[in-house]
């Protein structure tokens, strides 16, 4: 995996202080791909990423992280402060991994570890526990009562537990095993024990209660019962009633192994708890049969995304509305679960990336288990509730604006930071927030009447079947573009747009941008972007100053213009989400900004028309209105006494409405004109009408 090292490490690690440079001891995980292809791995290293809650008998694999400067380690010393009784563990390193050691917990217990660490800054240290314990099953599930020491033995009682275990008795999880043994291919065997039941570590010497002893100490062999057959899973139930604990993916598949947290009370440091991707990677990455992890891990919710802004406000105020929400996967899993987000004292080394337990319940539900945002989380920040999203929903839940445009753009412009905020796709999806500056809606595709699962559908189709494509675009990858070889994965859109295979092969029906060529929608979208940057301050220049829209302070069209901007730009793609809606948007945007404003609450037209310019005469500034009754390429042109084209004030495809033009008495060269007689002349499909004007100096 391309982060093994850094990335995937570096997000692991327990809390610090700022501005204190400290070694952190990071657990990582082994993947069946590692075990694979890594012969430093051994087939016991059970334990997964973020748990300090490991089987007894298993490799335990640690790496020291300098973390606080950025200084380079020249040596790592690790130590057993202690041990637990009867073991002989020792370190060893884990070849080709630098800073990394190993050691296999031989024994039950508390393993306390120390490691010091020599860099150009200094020696460091720290201290950490490791938990070794034998599994104890869940218990309870498919009517066998669930026994001391079981799990729901315990958390039977508690409602909160209770509810989980509903869920969780009816997931997939639950049910593999089940399903696998009964109604599985001749292909399922005991390799793929492994993955599909509680504790099972393919190594006869770790002796720590999993499936494979437990079903060794009860006399149930798999050979018995192969190949799948119908009769298995009541055979195994009614004569090893107490493996069916084990016989699933259970608690302590994800929580680690429960026996000290039974014997100690309860200790909650004696259970992991874990939203890391090494929870769910030691089973879900063993491509290419379960490719998931490796395609999750070439998405950008698995880059690492701390920023110094997510610690505002530590005075524990933060609400569902904080960045913690969508840039750190237990704000997301608090936010689904309609609870504060709150960041006091919240730092890098406590974040979590988007990883599979922070979209998926792994305790079960429906939909893939996928997470649902609270009641309100539907809505748009304009109000808008959108419905009919399917799957998209967990989406949404983040890739949508953060502000209303219809409140927050009368708020002024304070920073490079100000508007939307970076995610707009569910606004444009839903062809929502942008400023229509009292002017009608704008045209929109029909991606959201026809696309079951809305996100979900376009960015998540099985992968593409080509090795050098394969786990890159699609599923996981949330991708449906290889940048390695600038490959266009349109699977989902063939089923409509049959026969596409690249973005550009989408033509526009118009010339949007005006440069003389009918182009694919994402150069039109791009020709629009940028026409508007040019009309954005300073006018005329490909790049946009905040400071001068600042300076505006009074000007809300521009604040509204720059807001309709940032909502297509910042979506970053290129339109495709609705080419129709941010094409409409771009387009109005500059045209307000060149003088020419939809009237407020005229409506759609029932005929073509244009009127007397006003005031007639006029110095330096007229004014007239057009009225559209259905979409048009638009020309409005200016012409003097002798018939010479003076200025050309529109010349562009318009959505129906009535509109505004402003001419200042300029030519297109932006000089001023002389008195006279001038005539100003629309064209809108066939229609076209002509009228005069006069201007006294």
């Amino acid at each position: 995996m391309k982060r093994l090292a850094t990335i995937l490490l570096f997000i692991l690690c327990p809390g610090f202080i700022f501005g204190v440079p400290r070694v952190k001891i990071v657990t990582s995980y082994v993947t069946p791909e590692m075990l694979a292809t890594n012969s430093a791995f051994f087939a016991d290293s059970t334990v997964a990423s973020g748990l300090n809650t490991v089987a007894k008998g298993t490799y335990v694999y640690l790496r020291a992280w300098n973390f606080g400067d950025t200084a380079q380690i020249s040596n790592a010393t690790w130590t057993f402060l202690s041990l637990p009784a009867g073991s002989g563990a020792t370190f060893a390193p884990v070849t080709g991994l630098s800073w990394w050691t190993k050691f296999k917990a031989d024994s039950a217990g508390t393993y306390e570890i120390k490691v010091s660490i020599i860099t150009s800054t200094g020696t460091k240290d720290t201290i950490t526990s490791i938990y070794s314990s034998n599994y104890v099953g869940t218990g309870g599930f498919d009517n066998v009562n669930a026994q001391y020491p079981n799990c729901m033995s315990c958390h039977g009682s508690t409602p909160q537990f209770q509810g989980i275990f509903d869920k969780w008795k009816v997931s997939g999880h639950a049910t593999t095993f089940k399903r696998n043994i009964t109604t599985g291919g001749s292909f399922f065997g005991t390799s793929c024990f492994r993955c599909h039941t509680t504790g099972y570590d393919q190594n006869i010497v770790a002796e720590n209660n999993g499936f494979d002893d437990k079903a060794r100490q009860l006399g149930w062999v798999w050979s018995n019962y192969a190949p799948p057959k119908p009769s298995n899973w009541d055979s195994l139930k009614n004569r090893f009633p107490s493996l069916v604990a084990f016989a699933g993916v259970g608690c302590e598949s994800c929580h680690g192994p429960g026996r000290q947290h039974v014997i100690n009370e309860g200790d909650t440091n004696m259970i992991g708890r874990s939203l890391e991707v090494g929870v769910c990677a030691k089973c879900h990455d063993e491509p290419p049969e379960a490719p998931i992890v490796q395609q999750w891990d070439r998405s950008k919710h698995a880059e690492v995304i701390w920023s110094s802004s997510f610690a505002q406000n530590n005075n524990g105020t933060n609400n569902l509305d904080n960045c913690i929400r969508c840039h750190d996967g237990t704000g997301y899993v608090n936010y689904t679960n309609g609870e504060g987000t709150y960041t006091n004292g919240f730092t890098v080394a406590k974040q979590v990336n988007m990883t599979c337990a922070v979209c998926h319940d792994p305790h079960g539900g429906p939909d893939n288990q996928l997470r649902k945002g609270p009641v309100s989380g539907d809505t748009l920040a304009n109000g808008y509730h959108y419905t009919n999203v399917g799957k998209g929903e967990v989406c949404m839940n983040c890739h949508k604006a953060r502000k209303n445009v219809n409140t927050f753009t009368l708020t002024r412009v304070n920073s490079a930071n100000w508007g939307p905020h970076h995610s707009g796709q569910a606004d444009i999806y839903e062809a929502q927030n942008a400023a229509t500056f009292g002017g009608p809606p704008y045209q929109t595709t029909q991606h959201k009447e026809f696309l079951t699962n809305s996100c979900v559908k376009c960015h998540m189709p099985p992968t593409d079947t080509t090795l050098v494509n394969r786990d890159k675009v699609g599923g996981h990858t949330m991708s449906i573009h290889n940048d390695e070889n600038d490959f266009d994965y349109l699977a989902a859109c063939q089923s409509c747009h049959f026969g596409k295979t690249r973005f550009d092969q989408f033509i526009a029906p118009y010339d949007y941008d005006g440069d003389g060529t009918i182009e694919p929608w994402v150069t039109e979208v791009d020709g629009c972007l940028r026409n508007l940057r040019l009309a954005l301050p300073p006018v005329g220049v490909d790049s946009i100053a905040w400071q001068l829209i600042a300076a505006d302070s009074n000007n809300i069209p521009l604040r509204q213009a720059y807001f309709n901007y940032l909502i297509v730009n910042e979506g970053s793609e290129r339109g495709m989400h609705n080419p129709k809606y941010s094409v409409d948007v771009l387009i109005r945007s500059r045209q307000v900004l060149t003088g020419i404003m939809p009237v407020s609450g005229a409506g759609v037209p029932s005929k073509f028309e244009m009127s007397q310019n006003y005031p007639n005469p006029f110095n330096p500034t007229t004014k007239f209105e057009f009225s559209l009754p259905k979409q048009a390429i638009v020309m409005v042109k200016i012409f003097d006494i002798a018939g010479r084209e003076v200025k050309t004030l529109l010349n562009e495809k318009m959505s129906p409405g009535k509109y505004k033009v402003d001419w200042n008495s300029t030519d297109n060269s932006g000089r001023n004109v002389s008195s006279g007689v001038y005539f100003y002349r629309i064209v809108a499909g066939s229609f076209t009408e002509t009228k005069k004007m006069i201007l006294v100096k």
